[in-house]
């Protein structure tokens, strides 16, 4: 196999902007709807929704690569290097590293692509990692670096990486490509098409020892950030993973050549709907700050309890509704108490109830917005399914 770097054309990627036009303009344009909506929120529900996106994306963009982690630990490391009130628990060193990570991310995405601050991000996503040679400097082994699926004695290689004495190199070319291709560069790219070459260019080098998925995708939302002017905290990862098999798929056929026209339709797609995912996050989050307004003083402690746990599962709701079993585990209330509960709070407008006596299901009346997976036509129409 001659993988993409192998070529005499790389890295000169070709790709059809006019199949590309109308995703691009949409992002533009739904970038500003975000800023717009954004500037709803006071400062409490802004830091809310700010924890909510940064922790789905620290833990989503480690589950794409088998790492799970703990949301509550993320949640509370991000809050304390923010600066915000948190509790004291312990947190490991993969839930810290990768929380900081974020907030770096977040604090210098308007700052140049550099090597030291790659080398910065490659420590904080590997703390507490004792397997690897090469932490905080790209990778220096001799053997191939190769990523593989299948049995070990028979190994499926979906892609080979430039050997390692090439990485500095480069890693050299890249970084420099990123700065001339950023806004009020010397080749300024539009943004979504920047935002996927970034993250297939980065992959393709594989410069690291481990951990190249993440600071891939992260590369990709600091390109992102950089065109809009502000961090974007877009859903990238989160709706990556929902995706993840298609994701391997189009990764793997980019490594091939460098006519790369199929994984920017592909990226600007899920890049779309990354995007409608924290918008519908924001617009969750004033729903939840209307209705507690409104219920203020109405409720008594295990409903208010119930009613935050309820939110915490987020835009699309509790899985199944919740029934009255449930908020009696929820609660501690006995039976009867919290069909009293219940009812109480379909009355005050709360819930809405669906369904009958054992059969009654409640959810959040506030309405509950689910995300489409959004793809590219052949001819660069935006399509959902």
């Amino acid at each position: 196999m001659v993988w993409n770097w192998q070529q005499p054309d790389w890295p000169r990627f070709q790709w059809d902007r006019a199949r590309l036009e109308a995703a691009e303009k949409l992002f533009l344009v739904s970038g500003g709807v975000f800023v717009g909506t954004v500037r709803h929120l006071v400062k409490e529900e802004l830091d809310q929704f700010t924890i909510e996106a940064m922790s789905t994306e620290a833990v989503t963009t480690s589950e794409i690569e088998g790492e799970i982690l703990d949301r509550a630990s993320v949640q509370s490391s991000l809050r304390k290097q923010l600066g915000l009130a948190t509790d004291e628990r312990r947190i490991r060193p993969a839930e810290r590293g990768i929380a900081e990570m974020m907030v770096d991310l977040y604090r210098s995405f308007a700052e140049p692509l550099s090597e030291e601050m790659l080398f910065r991000w490659h420590r904080m996503v590997m703390r507490g990692s004792r397997n690897l040679r090469d932490v905080g400097r790209y990778r220096t082994g001799a053997d191939a670096m190769q990523v593989v699926s299948g049995a070990i004695g028979e190994p499926r290689v979906h892609f080979e990486a430039p050997p390692s004495a090439r990485v500095p190199s480069e890693m050299k070319r890249f970084i420099s490509w990123f700065g001339r291709s950023a806004p009020g560069g010397e080749e300024p790219l539009t943004t979504l098409t920047r935002a996927g070459i970034a993250h297939l260019y980065f992959e393709s080098i594989h410069p690291f020892e481990d951990g190249n998925g993440r600071i891939g995708r992260a590369i990709a939302e600091k390109a992102l950030a950089q065109t809009l002017g502000q961090p974007t905290l877009t859903a990238l990862a989160a709706t990556i993973l929902a995706r993840r098999k298609s994701y391997y798929e189009a990764l793997e056929a980019a490594n091939k050549e460098n006519k790369i026209t199929r994984w920017l339709m592909w990226f600007a797609g899920v890049a779309i709907e990354a995007q409608r995912r924290t918008i519908v996050l924001v617009e969750f989050l004033i729903d939840k700050t209307k209705l507690l307004d409104r219920l203020k003083g109405l409720l008594n402690e295990r409903q208010g309890k119930a009613l935050l746990r309820m939110f915490r599962e987020g835009p699309e709701g509790f899985r199944g509704g919740l029934s009255a079993g449930e908020y009696s585990n929820m609660t501690g209330a006995s039976p009867a108490t919290a069909t009293r509960d219940l009812a109480d709070l379909v009355e005050k407008g709360a819930l809405v109830r669906e369904g009958e006596r054992r059969h009654a299901r409640y959810r959040l009346s506030v309405p509950l917005r689910l995300v489409t997976h959004v793809v590219l036509t052949e001819r660069g129409d935006l399509a959902e399914q």
